[in-house]
């Protein structure tokens, strides 16, 4: 049975929006390796309507670069997308999950037992909480930058209380935190 694991750049403040404006400075060789063993390790990738959306228009198209390795990953592994507001999913080897929110999280629990690995996600604050609400999230791994952002959307906002457990820990030469937590 797969694991759904959702990785996030967050800032000290709990920021998760625009990661592109803030993030990029304290990106170094540990973060890099650090990212690319959670895309060796899935099997499978999860995403929101947003992300598939921008994902599927950029991807396809990218195939060389030093984002080479990345774009053959995620252009050709099963792709699920939550959306009640897409009406298909073309890009390769995409799958739409929507309806009834019941029905979708009865799919994905579905999806879980018949997927060997990790079912892997990157981003998606929306997405997250509505996993976490269901019981479907396995573990949450936090890039905690050493910055206040100060605004933008933060991953909890005005969401139930949720404990977590603290499973890995490990500090980078950045001063960024690499954290994995599951539901306590």
């Amino acid at each position: 049975m797969a694991k759904i694991v959702s990785n996030f750049f967050i800032s000290l403040d709990g920021v998760v929006e625009r990661p592109d404006q803030w993030h990029f400075p304290y990106f170094d060789d540990e973060m890099g390796a650090a990212v690319g063993r959670g895309v060796e390790a899935a099997s499978a990738f999860l995403m929101g309507r947003r992300q598939y959306q921008e994902w599927a228009q950029y991807w396809p198209n990218h195939s060389g670069g030093e984002d080479a390795d990345f774009a053959t990953f995620i252009n050709s592994v099963p792709k699920y997308v939550l959306s009640n507001t897409l009406t298909e999913a073309t890009w390769q080897n995409s799958t739409l999950l929507s309806g009834e929110p019941e029905q979708v999280a009865a799919r994905l629990r579905e999806i879980k037992e018949q997927t060997d690995g990790k079912i892997t996600m990157s981003g998606s604050a929306t997405t997250v909480r509505w996993l976490l609400a269901n019981g479907l999230l396995d573990e949450l791994r936090l890039l905690v930058h050493p910055i206040a952002v100060g605004r933008g959307q933060r991953l909890f906002e005005e969401t139930p209380t949720y404990p977590l457990r603290l499973m890995t820990h490990e500090t980078f030469k950045s001063g960024v935190l690499n954290l994995t937590y599951a539901p306590a």
